[in-house]
């Protein structure tokens, strides 16, 4: 019924107007297809993303591209939620790490975590080891979500990592942002890594629900 191409080329193209307009049309329909749309959203983002490393996007475009994407998360919101906003919900930290200002993607990945039913603490940007470590303690968290978007915050996510071991903190570790692969989690000793919002979210669940 809806046209999630268009949706996806919208996003890419910063087009507001028809982003809010197909998001609330399918919210009017009563959401079951949120779900699809959040990901033409994302595969929006994902040109956005690419057209700034070919210089056609420069950074407020970036910046403009993130505060859309956090409205599209929140038209959406309630039909993300569901019924697993219902109960208690499972308390994490998410910060992006020291040495690091960036914090769009961390933002957007917030909205779908509270959209899921968690209860993030957000440490912001450039958070140091030591208070992911004090918070953990202080808070009973079992999930921190490490972000960055730079290619040294491989190396602060590695020393926030070793500081929640040698802790003695029994947290699931998950890290996200442009520098992440597999060989970089094997690296930094973390338990999972993510490029998108939908498998942090999805990761997290799995790790709530255990």
């Amino acid at each position: 019924m809806f046209d999630y191409e268009a949706l996806a080329q919208a996003m890419g193209e910063l087009e507001e107007d028809t982003v809010v307009e197909i998001l609330e049309g399918v919210m009017a329909d009563g959401g079951s297809e949120a779900e699809k749309a959040m990901e033409a959203c994302q595969k929006g983002m994902e040109t956005v993303g690419a057209l700034f490393e070919e210089g056609e996007y420069f950074v407020g475009d970036l910046i403009y591209a993130g505060e859309l994407m956090t409205q599209a998360v929140g038209i959406l919101k309630p039909a993300l939620a569901g019924a697993e906003s219902s109960g208690p919900k499972t308390k994490m930290i998410l910060c992006t790490v020291k040495n690091d200002l960036h914090d769009i993607g961390k933002n957007i990945v917030k909205a779908m975590l509270e959209a899921g039913g968690f209860d993030v603490i957000d440490l912001g940007i450039d958070t140091p080891a030591e208070k992911i470590v004090e918070t953990a303690k202080a808070e009973g968290v079992k999930i921190i979500a490490l972000s960055g978007v730079l290619t040294l915050a491989l190396d602060s996510m590695k020393e926030a990592v070793n500081a929640i071991k040698a802790a003695g903190l029994d947290c699931k570790i998950i890290i996200g942002g442009a520098p992440v692969s597999a060989d970089a989690c094997a690296n930094v000793g973390a338990d999972e890594w993510a490029h998108s919002p939908q498998k942090t979210v999805q990761t997290c669940k799995t790790w709530a629900a255990a």
